[in-house]
């Protein structure tokens, strides 16, 4: 039995929809179509939503939690959207915004130039902060997994993309051999 699958979901003013193959959740930032799971039944009581699973037999369990879940991040999605905020740490790491795309120098010998995806929007902040929002969660995580990638934060020195609540471990560099 899923602990999270029990509880009912508030719709705070979202209105819901089931549409063929998923659910519609429109609010006050947009729409969103979170795909339906097969065994999982979705039905609205007044300002809530309760998750039953078709049959008891312990096979739709995991699927009941990752519905609920799937559901509560539209809801929450539609009504106040999702940010991911990156730190560039680094000797000239900078970026700006030009039209569709993000131009990243992160100490290559090139600009790297990443394109936008449909439905995110990008601010950057100081040349040194990118902020990625969003309405889907899962999108908005991706894409700053991806500007991450562009430069991942190195042990030694620090320099790097890095989450703005990210810790990482520094390693003591090589000492000197000593004389004999």
């Amino acid at each position: 039995m899923s602990r999270l699958g029990k509880k009912p979901i508030k719709l705070n003013n979202v209105t819901f929809k089931q549409v063929d193959g998923g659910l519609e959740f429109s609010g006050t930032k947009g729409t969103l179509i979170v795909p339906q799971i097969k065994g999982i039944k979705v039905t609205q009581k007044e300002d809530e939503l309760v998750l039953t699973p078709v049959k008891n037999n312990g096979f739709y369990s995991p699927y009941w939690g990752l519905q609920w879940s799937l559901i509560n991040s539209a809801i929450k999605g539609v009504t106040e959207g999702f940010e991911k905020r990156l730190t560039l740490i680094g000797v000239g790491f900078r970026a700006n915004v030009q039209g569709k795309t993000v131009v990243v120098n992160a100490g290559y010998s090139h600009p790297v130039n990443f394109e936008i995806p449909k439905g995110i929007e990008i601010t950057v902040e100081e040349n040194t902060t990118i902020v990625v929002k969003g309405l889907d969660k899962q999108l908005v995580g991706q894409v700053a997994a991806n500007i991450r990638k562009i430069r991942k934060p190195e042990p030694y020195k620090g320099k790097g993309i890095r989450y703005e609540d990210e810790y990482v471990r520094r390693k003591a560099g090589k000492s000197g051999k000593a004389e004999a």
